[in-house]
């Protein structure tokens, strides 16, 4: 891994943190050469209180003239290593929750050219997921759900889990001004790399709560997040199955979209024309009914199964 030391950097963002970025800032390991403090406009200047107190020469402290949220802050250090030339860019929070002890582990599937963006996940332990909120808990597997349809990644958990690496080459392919810069972030870049069919990997991680107070409501955003991840899911589908390539899972989407519907609006309309004049639903027009309906979910499940197996297998940033 020596060879590769010199190009690992860490974003932190910043934004009333100052309780807890020195000790963050002092666990970072030795193989991180370029630590990007980004002060989001921070009410408690933290940016200055790095600058005040800090000690480490690999540390560089970014201003953002306002606040951008978690994503533009990280983008804003994303941008950084890019012109520093970095290999890997690993964001991790400012307020304790995450252990920088943990940064090998993140960056060794993409040094080794197994993934192009490693994250935590936090449900692998089930022994450790008690010190989460129950609230969290809940919130996090509605949220991972939706983010699995809007993102492709099946085979991935906790979406909004903000640590994360990746590799600069695959930054210098994103658009990062189409990138949610809020809370929405960490779902939206899986999106973001599905587009680019970018392989992604869940790095076990453990829960840790201290007397940090967490800027995420789950309760508060849930909302926003699931018509964003609708909406990501619908453009993902167009990108994927119609606009970049066409097979017969778009069919089966199409046809079983159009029996689906057309037996709801069928039937629902002969059932409340035979109550109205109170008389039977003819079997005939049941089945008429009926049939459609069964076909249509068995190819939506089908085109499901396909888009299931359809998960980027491989990194590319290789692809050179």
């Amino acid at each position: 891994m020596s060879e590769h030391n010199k190009a690992v950097a860490v974003v932190i963002p910043c934004y009333k943190v100052t309780r807890h970025i020195m000790d963050v800032i002092a666990a970072i390991p030795p193989l991180v050469s370029r630590i990007y403090v980004v002060d989001d406009c921070c009410p408690d200047k933290s940016g200055a209180f790095v600058q005040e107190n800090n000690r480490d020469p690999r540390v560089v402290v970014l201003f953002n003239e306002k606040n951008k949220g978690v994503g533009g802050a990280v983008m804003a250090g994303y941008r950084a290593a890019i012109a520093d030339q970095m290999l890997i860019a690993v964001k991790v929070d400012g307020d304790g929750q995450m252990d920088p002890a943990l940064i090998p582990e993140f960056i060794e599937p993409i040094l080794h050219g197994e993934a192009d963006y490693t994250k935590g996940n936090r449900f692998f332990n089930l022994e450790e997921i008690h010190q989460m909120p129950k609230v969290r808990v809940f919130g996090n597997a509605v949220l991972s759900l939706l983010n699995k349809l809007s993102s492709g990644y099946w085979d991935i958990f906790d979406p909004t889990n903000g640590y994360t690496a990746i590799h600069v080459d695959v930054l210098k392919k994103m658009s990062f001004a189409k990138i949610s810069e809020r809370y929405f972030f960490e779902s939206d870049m899986l999106f973001r790399l599905n587009t680019l069919r970018a392989k992604v990997v869940d790095i076990p991680m453990d829960a840790h709560y201290g007397d940090e107070e967490s800027q995420l409501k789950i309760g508060k955003i849930i909302g926003d997040f699931t018509k964003k991840n609708i909406r990501n899911t619908c453009k993902r589908i167009f990108y994927n199955y119609f606009l970049r390539d066409m097979s017969v899972a778009s069919i089966e989407l199409v046809l079983g979209l159009f029996l689906l519907v057309f037996g709801l609006i069928y039937g629902s309309y002969h059932w409340a024309a035979s109550a109205q004049a109170g008389t039977t639903t003819p079997t005939g027009t049941v089945m008429l009914a009926v049939l459609p309906i069964v076909i249509g979910v068995q190819l939506l499940l089908s085109f499901l199964s396909y888009d299931i197996e359809n998960v980027p297998r491989r990194p590319i940033h290789r692809r050179r």
